[in-house]
């Protein structure tokens, strides 16, 4: 029995030092980005900013779309995607770009893509603290359904985690997964619901399709029935969808874990 819990506690002990050591990394990164940059942590609300406005400019002016409340849809859709762009993208080339510490110590690999996904949350957060502004400032009232904005996020970063992670596997045994997680992203941006509305389709058959299929559509639903139209999203959807990204995210741990050495040996060898 002793022996069971002094085991327990130092699987506690390692854990809570990996995580810090996944926080450290994530917030050196991101100063090391901001250094480089004359506006430095300026772009982390910039730029998501920039690309509402450019894709705004293109698909509600150009293209005319129809909808009055188009930019804020618009924002709600496009900035929380690009946390979960941002994050697999980034996380994808972690292990290879941390080939000179991986080569020094014995780490779990997957404390890399990790700590990409945590500098994603840090960016992601004040990101969100600025759509709040946006939607205050368009006259959006708050209501008890912004209460969802927690939940969803935290089901989102579970869907990001194992993406993220599988991504920087992949990455590993080809450098040419980086084009196709690049790719697999841009597809993801135009079928999951950012410039047209889910509940448009004209069959309710598709919606739910869709919605089923694509977990980042009803993700992005999610937010704009909480922010937007005041409604709770399918708490049922949303718990499973939680569900099933805690449950890939353990297995993808654990797939990194047990190629611990073969991934070494292909990230010094690369």
């Amino acid at each position: 029995m002793r022996s069971s819990l002094k085991a327990d506690r130092v699987n506690l002990q390692s854990y809570s030092r990996y995580f810090s050591l996944i926080d450290v990394q994530a917030r050196m990164s991101l100063r090391a980005d901001a250094s480089r940059m004359y506006l430095g942590y300026l772009w982390w609300t910039l730029e998501p900013l920039l690309y509402v406005a450019v894709f705004y400019l293109v698909f509600g002016v150009i293209l005319s779309s129809g909808r009055a409340d188009f930019l804020l849809f618009l924002a709600c859709g496009k900035l929380p995607f690009m946390w979960f762009s941002g994050s697999v993208n980034t996380a994808s080339n972690a292990m290879l770009n941390a080939k000179g510490l991986i080569g020094q110590s014995r780490l779990p690999k997957v404390l890399f893509p990790l700590a990409r996904v945590q500098e994603g949350v840090y960016r992601q957060t004040t990101v969100f603290c600025v759509l709040i502004l946006l939607l205050l400032a368009s006259g959006v009232e708050i209501s008890a359904s912004w209460l969802w904005l927690f939940p969803i996020m935290l089901v989102q970063y579970l869907i990001i985690v194992p993406c993220a992670i599988l991504a920087a596997l992949l990455v590993c045994v080809a450098r040419d997964f980086m084009r196709v997680v690049s790719l697999g992203t841009v597809f993801l941006l135009f079928v999951s619901g950012i410039f047209w509305d889910v509940r448009d389709v004209a069959s309710v058959e598709t919606q739910y399709l869709i919605l089923a299929v694509n977990p980042l559509a009803f993700i992005l639903d999610a937010y704009r029935q909480a922010l937007l139209y005041g409604a709770a999203p399918d708490g049922i959807h949303l718990l499973m969808l939680g569900a099933a990204g805690l449950v890939a995210s353990f297995f993808a741990m654990k797939l990194v874990s047990r190629l611990d050495q073969w991934i070494a040996l292909r990230v010094l060898s690369s």
